[in-house]
């Protein structure tokens, strides 16, 4: 049986943005509030506000790359309540498949406690509706 979970929507829109793998951690990254990065061999990716974003990556927020920096805004954030032991199985998948099942794309961060999904703000209402009728609870969708 799927784990049915607390969850929250946290407030503002997010970004998930994309520099090259030798990129410097950027200087404008918030010291506070939510902020992911990852350094893999092909890339840093960031996940933070978009309100975060300097000019150049407020305009690669409207689709335009800028000075090696690609983004996405329009993200909205769920927080899975945990913490969760790392033996628990089919947290993710107990959201993830209501998602895919409503056709709803995500974007996935985890941390040592819990779990964020991205969702678009476009597919929130959609979304919130999928988790509710799974069981998950916090996320019910507007009347």
């Amino acid at each position: 049986m799927s784990p049915q979970l607390d969850l929250t929507l946290l407030d503002g829109d997010f970004a998930v943005v994309q520099l090259g793998a030798d990129a410097p951690f950027p200087s404008w990254l918030p010291a506070e509030g939510f902020v992911s990065v990852t350094r893999t061999l092909s890339e840093l990716s960031i996940v933070c506000p978009t309100s975060a974003l300097p000019a150049e990556g407020a305009a690669a927020a409207e689709g335009a790359a800028a000075d090696g920096l690609t983004c996405e805004s329009g993200w909205r954030m769920i927080r899975f309540e945990g913490p969760f032991e790392f033996s628990l199985t089919g947290v993710l998948a107990s959201v993830l498949n209501p998602l895919a099942d409503a056709g709803v794309g995500i974007f996935a961060v985890s941390t040592y406690n819990t779990d964020y999904l991205l969702v678009k703000a476009a597919d929130l209402e959609r979304a919130a509706a999928a988790l509710t009728t799974a069981g998950h609870r916090g996320l019910a969708p507007n009347p």
